[in-house]
Order: structure tokens, then C-alpha cells, then sequence
């Protein structure tokens, strides 16, 4: 049998050059869901730190479960702070979400924080990024930095006129568009209002003049249309729990309708 050994590092140079991407979040601490995903083929999980009850132990059952799934996993972390990103790195984590980057400043700091070259991530080769002390210091600094994505969560009115400059950032992967954070902080009652379509065009029309793909959640296809006319290429397609609650549904009423 052929070894088939997943290569973490082949999900950030496919989100680079601009591929569609399809994943979803998970919301259910534990690895069965991440497994089920990877063995259906999406690209790639988002472990939700920030809005989950996702603690560091979760987050590592979760991680393995990528691994043996085959399949990328990002984590949405619930801080930015140098330790917690280092953590979910240190982990195994392909990636990060990271919410409310509102300003050069703070993409900086994070860019910082989760590269080895021209950064102060804080190197240890003994956890599982660098498998458990098999890799040399020289190997496990490559490999980290070639593996890690850094998608930075664009979601606050006053983070669109940066959209751009945080883009064009080195070390920024990915913008992420942040609907759901937008509509509310302009009042409105829904991510298709018309002002929060706008800023989701200009974040887009940011990412593409920085070289920079974009990444968004949807709820269905035809937001997925939506959102890919105006430039997007990775989606994050509702979650684990939503996906549950929408199969369950379509069962009930199929069941209900028989006769």
C-alpha cells in the first residue's frame, strides 16, 4: 500500500494562489465531526475557540483528529495574546483565525507571534507541530513557518480603510470577512443589508489590490455565489452544528410527509 502521509503544507499554497476552498466550522468540542469532514473531502475545519466551549485539551483531541482525518484545520482564536496563538500552533494547528484585526499594528504583532523567520514565535520542537522532538530545530522552523496560515478576521467598520494595508502585509495569508460582526456594529439586522454588502466589495476589492485571497462564511450556495461574484475563493460553509440541524430537519419533515 502506497503511504498516503497528508501534507499540511499544501493548504496555504492553494489558499495563496486563489483555489476554491470549501470548509466549514466546527462547534462540537471532540474529533468525530473534523473526522466525518475529512473524510468527505472539504479542504479544510475552522476549530471555533472564540465562539465554542473549545478549551486547549478540545482543541488537541480536535487536532488530532485532522491528522487523522487528512484534513487542514484552522483555529478561530478567542485571543491573539503570543501564548494562545502559540499554543494551538505548537498543537498542530495548520492555521489561524484570528477576529477583530482592526489595524496594521495588530496584524503585525500577530504575524509576530506565529512565524519563526523575521518573527518571535517561541520555539519548542517537543510538542506535536514538531513531532514530538522528530524534527531538528533547523527542520521544525521551516516546516512551521511553510505550514502556518494567518487569515486576519476583517469585521469592524473602522478595519475596512485598513483592509488593504493589512493585506499587503507580510506574513498575512487571508482576509476574512467578518459579516455577521459588521452588520451589527452598523446596526442592521441581517450580513445582506446593502452597507454591509458594500464593505464585504471593498474588503474583496482590498484582498485582490494586496494579492491576497479572501475568505467568508456562508450560510448556503446561493450566498456562496453571491460572495464568489465579488471575489472570494474559500468559504467557510455554516458548521458542524448547522449542517446537523439542517440534515435533521430535511429527515423530520421526510419522515412526517410519508404515508
Amino acid at each position: 500500500m502506497t503511504n498516503m502521509r497528508y501534507d499540511p503544507t499544501t493548504f496555504r499554497a492553494r489558499l495563496g494562489r486563489g483555489d476554491i476552498l470549501a470548509g466549514t466550522f466546527i462547534k462540537t468540542p471532540g474529533g468525530h465531526a473534523v473526522e466525518i469532514m475529512g473524510d468527505l473531502g472539504l479542504d479544510f475545519v475552522v476549530i471555533d475557540e472564540e465562539h465554542a466551549p473549545f478549551d486547549r485539551q478540545a482543541i488537541d483531541q480536535a487536532l488530532v483528529a485532522a491528522r487523522a482525518g487528512q484534513i487542514a484545520a484552522l483555529v478561530r482564536v478567542a485571543s491573539a495574546a503570543p501564548s494562545n496563538l502559540l499554543s494551538v500552533l505548537d498543537s498542530g494547528a495548520t492555521g489561524v483565525l484570528v477576529p477583530h484585526v482592526a489595524s496594521v499594528e495588530k496584524a503585525r504583532d500577530v504575524v509576530t507571534s506565529c512565524r519563526y523567520v523575521n518573527g518571535k514565535r517561541g520555539f519548542s520542537n517537543s510538542p506535536r507541530a514538531g513531532r514530538y522532538g522528530g524534527l531538528s530545530l533547523g527542520e521544525h522552523v521551516k516546516l512551521g513557518d511553510a505550514i502556518t496560515t494567518i487569515v486576519a478576521q476583517i469585521e469592524d467598520p473602522e478595519a475596512i480603510e485598513h483592509a488593504e494595508a493589512i493585506g499587503r502585509l507580510d506574513g498575512i495569508d487571508a482576509l476574512f470577512i467578518g459579516r455577521g460582526d459588521l452588520a451589527v456594529a452598523m446596526g442592521e439586522n441581517s450580513p445582506d443589508a446593502p452597507s454591509v454588502r458594500k464593505a464585504a466589495e471593498q474588503v474583496c476589492a482590498a484582498g485582490k489590490a494586496a494579492g491576497k485571497p479572501v475568505m467568508v462564511f456562508v450560510g448556503n450556495a446561493a450566498d456562496a455565489q453571491a460572495m464568489r461574484s465579488i471575489g472570494a475563493t474559500a468559504f467557510i460553509y455554516s458548521s458542524d452544528q448547522g449542517l446537523m440541524r439542517q440534515a435533521a430537519a430535511r429527515a423530520k419533515s421526510e419522515i412526517t410527509a410519508l404515508t
